[in-house]
Order: structure tokens, then C-alpha cells, then sequence
């Protein structure tokens, strides 16, 4: 393994690792955060959660987006941050599902973030809460993610001075509230690309270790997973009928590398492995990536702990679990992960 961090600018963020939580991550799947699964991230050796959430759990009128907010409906969120931060993980609130854009297309999300003044106005009138919410406290310790995944840059929905218009909103009417808050971007097309044209905004940025998609989302309904042959490692393919390598790896993670170079912090928000993909395969090429996301000092958050993607109860026909507190452990998926 190539390891660049002795000759190059260190990452401004610290090399957080640990996993996402969805226990506020849709109106459809909302069924709180359970403490256990803080007590073993720590327990494990982890430092770092990332809570997605759904907007519209803490509105007073879910169906519609202009509803006057429900803070009482947040006591959940509260109760997570409070869970992690007792245990010294690093916090991260993302909203997964925001006022005019959700990546998920099926949500059916009205109006357009991108370009909609209104949408835009209840966008940071919702990370103004969070700001209010939260003023002053750790400011290391919790930071806000404002949107999982934008869009492709030439998406018919978003130009690159869209987004970069909506960010440098958001974050000057967050940080009016709470000046020292740590902020967090997500990379252009769903976290694939760096956004040098913000690096003057102090935020940090996101990107994500999913690539190629032939690997990690072989057989995802959600993303036509069927299009693409049995993975292997190295050799996989994917979209445009790319063939991927170590190689390829190392070319798409370098433009995080420069970003780092310039100044601006990174961390990889999400990454993972559906559990279609064989495991022999999926722990191979998922070496690779913490391999070179290491060499660059970013740490990384797994999507998710429990789940098709997870180190418990992901489901996969071809792994040797272990039973572990009532649920199926992916021993040699956790074991990796302990590496980096």
C-alpha cells in the first residue's frame, strides 16, 4: 500500500471511523436509535456516527413541506447526539431527505432546492433549528452534513453554481447562529466529485467509497443493480462499461487528495457493499478503498451497522457468521475495518 500522508498536507479533519444510524432516516423507516448500537461502535474501537434524517419527522403536518416545525418531535435526535457524544463519537447530523431534494427519486420531493427560492428559504430555516439547537456546544464534536448527495453537476435539476450558491447560503445563515459550527458538503454526483470553488467557505467535504457501483450495488433495485455482471476484484464494472482496478481506485480518489492539499478537510460520509455482492469480492475491493482512502488520511463511515450493508444482519448467503448479542456478525467484514 502506497501511503502519501508523510509527504503531503495533513487532512484538516481528523480520520474519523465508525457507521451510519437510520433510526430518523425516513418517515417509512423511523424507529429510534438504540443505545447498543452506540455501545458497540465504541466498544469496537470506533469514534464517528452519522445520523441521516428525514425533514419531515419534525414537521406538524408531515404531508406538507411548509408546516410549522415540531421540535418536540427532535428529543430523538437529542437523545442520539447526547448518546454518541457521552461516548466520545464524533457526531455528524445530515439531512438525508431536505426541503426540495432527496436522492431518492421515489420520495417524490416537491419543488427543487437547487433553484427555488422557497425551497431554498426552508432548507436553512431547517439547519437553523439544528443551529439554535445546538448553539455553542462541542463544535468539534458535532457537525451538521447539509445534504446527502447532490446531484450531477449538468443534472437537468442543478448547474455546479446552483449548488455552489445553495451551500455558501446555507452555511453563512447556519454559522450566523453558530459561528464555530463544523460544516460538511457532500461531493457533486452523489459525492463523486470534489468541490474546489468552496474551499474559501471553512466547510469540509464528503465523499464517498462505493465506487465502483458494479461492486458495491450489484443487484440494488434502487439503482437498476441488475445491469451489471458478477463483480470480481479486480476487474469489476461499471457505469459506461468501465473496468476498474486498484488503479482506477487510486485515480478517483486523487482529486479528494488535492482538495485535501489545499486546505480543505475530507471525509468519506458513506461506503459499503449491498449483500448481493459475493464477499470474497466485496472484502477485496473494499480493502483497496480503505487502503487509499488511509493513504490520504480520510477516515470513513460504513452504510450502515445493521443491515444489507452491515457488519450485523446483512443477510449475505455466502458469509460465515457468528452470533453476536442476538444478532449475525460479519467477523471478517468488522475485522477489516478494525485495520483502518
Amino acid at each position: 500500500m502506497s501511503d502519501n500522508t508523510n509527504t503531503r498536507r495533513p487532512n484538516d479533519l481528523p480520520r474519523w471511523r465508525g457507521f451510519n444510524l437510520l433510526g430518523m432516516f425516513s418517515r417509512r423507516r423511523c424507529d429510534g436509535f438504540a443505545e447498543s448500537d452506540f455501545d458497540l461502535i465504541a466498544e469496537w474501537g470506533f469514534d464517528f456516527v452519522r445520523l441521516p434524517l428525514c425533514y419531515r419527522l419534525w414537521l406538524k403536518d408531515p404531508e406538507d413541506p411548509k408546516s410549522d416545525l415540531e421540535e418536540s418531535a427532535l428529543v430523538e435526535l437529542d437523545r442520539a447526539v447526547d448518546l454518541g457524544r457521552s461516548r466520545d463519537l464524533h457526531v455528524s447530523v445530515n439531512f438525508h431527505h431536505a426541503p426540495g431534494y432527496c436522492i431518492n427519486k421515489r420520495v417524490g420531493e416537491p419543488g427543487n432546492l437547487w433553484t427555488d427560492d422557497d425551497a431554498l428559504e426552508l432548507f436553512c430555516r431547517h439547519w437553523e433549528l439544528m443551529a439554535e439547537r445546538y448553539q455553542g456546544r462541542d463544535p468539534r464534536g458535532i457537525s451538521f452534513n447539509l445534504i446527502n448527495e447532490p446531484p450531477e453537476p449538468d443534472d437537468p435539476r442543478m448547474s455546479r453554481d446552483d449548488h455552489e450558491r445553495v451551500m455558501r447560503t446555507a452555511i453563512e445563515r447556519i454559522h450566523g447562529i453558530d459561528p464555530d459550527r463544523l460544516i460538511i458538503i457532500d461531493g457533486l454526483a452523489a459525492g463523486r466529485l470534489a468541490c474546489p470553488e468552496l474551499a474559501d467557505t471553512g466547510a469540509a467535504q464528503s465523499c464517498r467509497g462505493y465506487h465502483p457501483l458494479g461492486v458495491s450495488h450489484y443487484k440494488a433495485r434502487w439503482v437498476d443493480g441488475g445491469r451489471w455482471p458478477e463483480p470480481t476484484w479486480p476487474g469489476a464494472v461499471g457505469y459506461y462499461g468501465k473496468t476498474w482496478d486498484r488503479s482506477t481506485l487510486e485515480d478517483f480518489y486523487r482529486p479528494w487528495g488535492e482538495l485535501i492539499d489545499s486546505g480543505v478537510g475530507a471525509h468519506c460520509g458513506e461506503g459499503g457493499c449491498y449483500n448481493r455482492t459475493p464477499h470474497d469480492v466485496f472484502l477485496r475491493w473494499f480493502r483497496d478503498v480503505l487502503e487509499i482512502l488511509t493513504s490520504h488520511g480520510i477516515g470513513w463511515a460504513l452504510w450502515n451497522l445493521r443491515g444489507p450493508f452491515g457488519v450485523l444482519d446483512s443477510g449475505r448467503d455466502d458469509a460465515d457468521y457468528e452470533p453476536f448479542r442476538g444478532h449475525q456478525l460479519d467477523r471478517k467484514l468488522l475485522e477489516l475495518l478494525r485495520e483502518f
